[in-house]
């Protein structure tokens, strides 16, 4: 998968960490994930489709889906409520949303998020479509960006 394709969900993702939540991230090199299905706890998926066709998936360790959600709605989370879930669900959103804006040529349409809890769960990705992980580290923990996107040639 070409960068030009991986470089908007990168960006968007730095963009949402430093203008939504005032936090600085870094991110590490991208890779190809031969191991998808290993995901954190806490993970928000987006489905892409249109004349392309993939997925881009948030994966947070436990705590670090807490911080985020704290930063992001302004109050303390302790647990995994609905509304951390949700939060996640929507940072997701913002995350696609935002890439989407690089990629008008594939006139993307973007699902509804969704949300997995868990430790066992997994992703459905697209067949034959590589993903793509990259790694991010922040002042709330660490986190992924994992992109699974098949563009017409």
């Amino acid at each position: 998968m070409k960068a030009k394709y991986i470089n908007p969900f990168l960006t968007a993702s730095m963009n949402l960490f430093k203008n939504y939540l005032g936090v600085d991230c870094t991110s590490g090199a991208p890779f190809l994930n031969t191991d998808p299905q290993n995901l954190e706890e806490v993970t928000g998926i987006i489905g892409l489709a249109g004349e392309t066709v993939g997925a881009v998936v948030l994966s947070f360790e436990r705590e670090t889906a807490m911080g985020v959600a704290s930063k992001m709605a302004g109050k303390q989370y302790f647990n995994l409520s609905n509304e951390v879930i949700d939060i996640v669900g929507e940072l997701v959103n913002i995350v696609a949303g935002n890439a989407k804006k690089d990629l008008l040529e594939f006139r993307i349409s973007i699902s509804l998020p969704g949300v997995l809890v868990g430790s066992g769960s997994k992703i459905k990705w697209p067949t034959g479509v590589p993903v793509i992980t990259i790694p991010f580290d922040s002042d709330l923990g660490p986190f992924s960006v994992n992109v699974s996107l098949r563009v017409p040639e």
